[in-house]
C-alpha cells in the first residue's frame, strides 16, 4: 500500500466516522458503487487520476451516481475521490472498505465479526461451497443469494450483507482472505483487534472473559475472540493475532520437550 492511499484511506475513514445518517442501504450502496468503479476501467482511472483536477472528479461521481445514491453515499464517495491514491484498484478497494464499515457502524450493537467468522468456518469445511464461491463461472449475483440464503436466520443482517457482496467482488482473492479482510476491518471500526483461539473443547464464559482481558492488556485494545476447536491442539491454547503466535498448548510443550531431547 502507497503512502497516498495510506493518507487517503485515513481520510476517507474519518469522513465515515463523523458522518450521520449512515444504515445499511448505505452500505448497500457504496457495495454496489465498489463493484460499477472496478467494472469500469474509462471510470476508475477517471476517478483516481491525480492529474485531474479534483472537482473534475467530484463531477463524474455526481454524473454517474447522483441519482442512483442516497446524500450520505454521494458524500463518501466525493470525499474517497478527492483523495490521492497510488492506484485506481486502491480507490477500488477503499470504497469496498468503506461499505464494511458503514455495514458495522449501522449495526454497533451486532456481532457481526462473530457471524463472518462462523461462515468462514462454514466455507472451509465444504470444499463444494467454496468451490462454487470462489469460481469464475456462474452470476455474482447468484453467489450473492447463494450467501444469503445460507445466513437467513443465522447471522445478522450487516454480515449477511458484508459477505453476499464481498462473494461478488473477489478480484482474485479466495473466499476466505476476503472474508477475513472483513471481519479485520469490522473489528478496526470497533476499535478491537481479532484473536483466533485454537482450542481442544469450548471455552467457558469465564475462560473466554479471563483471556479477552489477558490480550486486551497485551495489545492495548480491545480484543474480538473466535474460537475454532481442534482436537490437536490436546491441551491449553494456541491464540492467533495478525501474524504474532502464543501458543501455550500441550502439544507445543511436548513438540517442543521432544526436539531439545534429540539435541
Amino acid at each position: 500500500m502507497g503512502s497516498a492511499t495510506t493518507q487517503a484511506l485515513a481520510k476517507t475513514t474519518s469522513a465515515l466516522t463523523v458522518a450521520s445518517g449512515v444504515d445499511l442501504a448505505v452500505a448497500r450502496e457504496l457495495f454496489a458503487a465498489a463493484r460499477a468503479v472496478d467494472g469500469s476501467s474509462h471510470l476508475s482511472g477517471a476517478l483516481a487520476d491525480s492529474a485531474a483536477s479534483t472537482e473534475a472528479r467530484r463531477k463524474v461521481v455526481a454524473d454517474v451516481f447522483a441519482r442512483a445514491v442516497t446524500p450520505v453515499t454521494l458524500s463518501l464517495l466525493t470525499t474517497a475521490v478527492e483523495q490521492r491514491w497510488s492506484s485506481p484498484a486502491d480507490l477500488v478497494d477503499a470504497i469496498e472498505e468503506l461499505a464494511i464499515r458503514a455495514a458495522a457502524k449501522a449495526e454497533p450493537n451486532a456481532d457481526v465479526e462473530g457471524d463472518l467468522f462462523g461462515f468462514s468456518r462454514t466455507v472451509a469445511q465444504n470444499p463444494e461451497l467454496e468451490l462454487a464461491l470462489g469460481s469464475r463461472l456462474g452470476e455474482a449475483s447468484a453467489k450473492g443469494s447463494l450467501v444469503e440464503s445460507l445466513l437467513a436466520g443465522r447471522a445478522n443482517a450487516a454480515a449477511t450483507l458484508i459477505a453476499a457482496s464481498v462473494v461478488q467482488h473477489p478480484r482474485e482473492r479466495r473466499v476466505r482472505q476476503l472474508l477475513s479482510r472483513a471481519m479485520n476491518i469490522v473489528s478496526d471500526q470497533r476499535g478491537r483487534t481479532v484473536a483466533t483461539v485454537y482450542a481442544a473443547a469450548p471455552l467457558s464464559a469465564a475462560q473466554t472473559d479471563r483471556l479477552a482481558g489477558a490480550l486486551a492488556k497485551r495489545y492495548g485494545t480491545g480484543v474480538s475472540l473466535n474460537t475454532v476447536i481442534d482436537p490437536t491442539v490436546v491441551g491449553g491454547l494456541r491464540v492467533q493475532v495478525a501474524d504474532d503466535v502464543i501458543d501455550a498448548s500441550v502439544s507445543a510443550r511436548l513438540a517442543d520437550l521432544r526436539q531439545r531431547l534429540a539435541g
